[in-house]
């Protein structure tokens, strides 16, 4: 059974940091892609980065360039988001998901095939 769970949100000023977890299993993680998409009530789920499961490329959204950074720990089956500099605008709930490497390697919602239930991240003016 594939699960991704993720971790490691909250509360936190704007300026701070946090740092997301995101731990796969039930599927070869080399052959897939992992993302970080971000939801806001009422609006569509946005990409903001991808890592490959096989090759460790990366690759951001507008919304994570700069101040976000997507890493993985092959060994573990882990992925991680580190958020740098957040503003208020960043509050979210934050989903880990996995894609087959055949479905491309963007960060459109289309090319996920597996889903974790979110984390809550706020982030206060």
């Amino acid at each position: 059974e594939v699960q991704l769970v993720e971790s490691g949100g909250g509360l936190v000023q704007a300026g701070g940091s946090l740092r997301l977890s995101c731990a796969a299993s039930g599927f070869t993680f080399g052959d897939f892609v992992i993302g970080w998409f971000r939801q806001v009530p009422g609006k569509r789920r946005e990409g903001v980065a991808r890592i490959s499961g096989s090759d460790g490329s990366t690759a951001y959204k507008n919304s994570g360039k700069g101040r976000f950074s997507i890493s993985s720990d092959n060994a573990e089956n882990m992925v991680y988001l580190q958020m740098n500099s957040l503003t208020p605008e960043d509050s979210a709930v934050y989903y880990c998901a996995a894609g087959h490497w055949r479905n491309g390697l963007g960060v459109a919602t289309w090319q996920y095939d597996y889903w974790g239930q979110g984390t809550q991240v706020t982030v206060s003016s």
